[in-house]
């Protein structure tokens, strides 16, 4: 072997392959990664070849990208032979597919179908030097037919080429690069014509396939829903970013704003948690471009507000059919949202670095935009409110949906000369997400009133930055897990998520009755067991059970809130034991059977552990109301 050459791969490719392979005679279906972002629309057409025991699929990386972390782990998980780049080029190939530019394409040996790793080819960008990017072309050969003409003529520009259709990103040498280069709509052959004719001969229309794959799963967004944690009534309001400066997570150039720092405090502070669901999708290059862990660190704040950060290799699709409105930016999902008709703000919207003739321009001069100097929620309701599908982005997404499937493997096949397999052609149905509630562990400020009947209305607001404004009385609600410990002792509530058998916590009555023993100022603790249900202990000592009716699926900390309101303001515990409560939350209505619970709050000694009882001029100790468990007092606020 020569130098390098230790680290290639002998089954089932190599110079003695046939001599350790069990099939030997199969096609050859090379998936040439650029990075994770690409590497997700070649997952998207991998199980068109499922059922062939006559293709062996392989998997290189280019090492093109700049963005090259995750695409180990990535190839890991697919489970095909991963060929380093050196032994690519050098292995033929019965087809290649790519859905990127990048890396050394024009000197692999073998067929090469290039596909979109967005909505067709909207974006300028710069291409890459010529020295990486065009090697001899003597392996593939292309037809003499499709050399370019002279480029004299052309008019040069300032601005990068169009990624995807300009003749720096299409041609090596003056030929095509692509044997087949896929679009998904008539309208891209027209741009590709006027940027880049030599090309034309290789444009193959075959539709979106991530695209067909959110349109089948329509009639589940229900079931998506439900694992993201968005109740009935609740709205999902999906963050979305691609990468760069000018992003929506993006920091903006010399003259740019930076506005999502300012934007993510706000949402859940001022969007009720109750009524509304935030999660955040992120472009793979930002979440392998600055880390993880550098994502989660970022965000951190927001997600214990309650903010849901969406995977972007396996979720984001139910995520954006499972939205009631996406805040976006240029990016490729954004058009996606607007193509399934669904409302879009735009909270950035760079149009410099877009192909103007492109339909996504368009979309981007006429889409609504986000305020960020102003109140949010007003502006998020109007928008779902009033929303009128455009056209646009359905028409313009795919012209053929519900066919790439079919047309793609059809192309597949003959650029490798071999008859599609028996059968129908399919793509793999979005599969549900884990399940993922909403875990806020920074603080609650709660707004309460009384109705008509035993009925509370309880809205929640997450670590607002000010009191929030409405009318009813406020009292603190905070999990056992804050960031701030010091906020416990200001709490109202104290309330914690876990399954009722941990041996951590002890059983939920022991829980509870601790929580009272360790916080003298907390009227009520609270030990959510489940979906829907969670044990309160109040500081009279009553252990009840609170339980959410067919129709009720809120978070069961806001009705243990609703039962301190009803307590806080001298209702007893008999009528809650005898009716129940019915707790409102924006429009939604909770019925809550409420049944005394066993009382097992025994210490370790085996002496039964009692709350102690607070001094009797409790209400008027404390003229500032800073400690004290009233439903009308307003606690200051420190932080989460």
């Amino acid at each position: 072997m020569g130098e390098g050459q230790d680290q290639w791969i002998r089954v089932p490719v190599g110079d003695d392959a046939a001599r350790w392979a069990t099939r030997v005679r199969c096609r050859r279906v090379l998936l040439v990664v650029h990075n994770v972002t690409s590497a997700t629309r070649l997952l998207d057409v991998l199980p068109l070849f499922d059922d062939d025991l006559g293709v062996q699929l392989l998997a290189t990386c280019t090492g093109s990208s700049a963005f090259r972390s995750g695409v180990a782990e990535l190839l890991a998980d697919v489970g095909v032979p991963v060929l380093p780049w050196e032994q690519a080029l050098a292995t033929p190939v019965d087809l290649a597919i790519s859905a990127s530019f990048g890396g050394e394409l024009a000197a692999l040996k073998g067929k090469l179908i290039v596909l979109s790793h967005g909505i067709g080819y909207t974006k300028r960008l710069a291409a890459p030097s010529t020295e990486h990017r065009a090697p001899s072309t003597e392996h593939r050969a292309p037809s003499t037919e499709h050399r370019a003409p002279s480029t004299e003529h052309r008019a040069p520009s300032t601005l990068p080429p169009v990624f995807g259709l300009a003749p720096e990103w299409l041609l090596a040498d003056g030929v095509p690069l692509a044997d087949a280069l896929v679009l998904s709509h008539p309208e891209q052959f027209d741009r590709l014509a006027a940027a880049c004719p030599e090309a034309l001969p290789t444009a193959v229309l075959a539709g979106d396939p991530c695209f067909d794959r959110m349109l089948a799963a329509r009639p589940y967004r229900d079931r998506f829903r439900r694992a993201l944690g968005v109740g009935r009534g609740q709205r999902l309001v999906l963050l979305n970013s691609t990468w760069s400066p000018q992003s929506l997570l993006g920091d903006g150039d010399d003259d740019g704003d930076d506005s999502l720092p300012a934007l993510l405090p706000r949402l859940p502070s001022e969007l009720p948690a109750d009524e509304y669901r935030v999660a955040a999708v992120l472009h793979p290059n930002i979440w392998h471009g600055h880390g993880p862990g550098q994502i989660r660190a970022w965000l951190d704040r927001a997600r214990r507000s309650g903010l849901a950060l969406i995977d972007p290799l396996e979720d984001w699709r139910q995520a954006l059919v499972a939205a009631d409105l996406v805040i976006g930016d240029h990016g490729s999902v954004t058009y996606y949202a607007a193509a399934l008709g669904t409302p879009v703000l735009l909270g950035a919207a760079p149009l410099e670095s877009l192909d103007p003739e492109a339909p996504i321009a368009d979309f981007i001069r006429t889409a609504p935009r986000l305020d960020t100097r102003s109140p949010l929620r007003g502006q998020v309701d109007s928008v779902m409110e009033n929303h009128t599908p455009q056209p646009g982005p359905t028409h313009f997404t795919s012209s053929v949906p519900g066919e790439s499937a079919a047309r793609l493997r059809r192309t597949f096949y003959e650029l490798m000369g071999a008859p599609e397999p028996p059968g129908a052609a399919l793509l793999v149905p979005l599969p549900l997400p884990a399940p993922e509630p909403a875990r806020r562990t920074a603080p609650l400020r709660v707004l309460t009133r009384l109705r008509a009947g035993a009925e509370v209305a309880v809205t929640r607001y997450a670590d607002p930055a000010r009191e929030p404004a409405g009318a009813g009385d406020a009292h603190l609600a905070v999990h056992e897990d804050t960031r701030d410990p010091g906020q416990l002792d200001l709490a109202d509530v104290i309330f914690r998520d876990d399954a009722p058998d941990d041996p951590r916590l002890g059983p939920p009555g022991r829980w509870t009755a601790e929580v009272l023993a360790r916080h003298p100022h907390c009227a009520l603790a609270a030990y959510v067991t489940g979906p829907a249900s969670c044990v309160v202990r109040t500081r009279d000592g009553a252990l009840l059970r609170l339980t959410a009716g067919a129709d009720a699926d809120a978070d069961p900390a806001a009705y243990a809130s609703a039962v301190h309101a009803w307590l806080a303001a001298g209702r007893t515990t008999a009528a809650l034991l005898a009716d129940g409560l019915t707790v409102r939350t924006g429009r939604t209505v909770h019925h809550v059977v409420i049944t005394a619970e066993a009382d097992d709050a025994v210490t370790g000694d085996g002496t039964r552990q009692v709350p102690p009882t607070p001094p009797a001029d409790r209400s008027t100790a404390h003229a500032d109301g800073a400690d004290a468990p009233r439903a009308g007092r307003r606690s200051p606020r420190t932080g989460s």
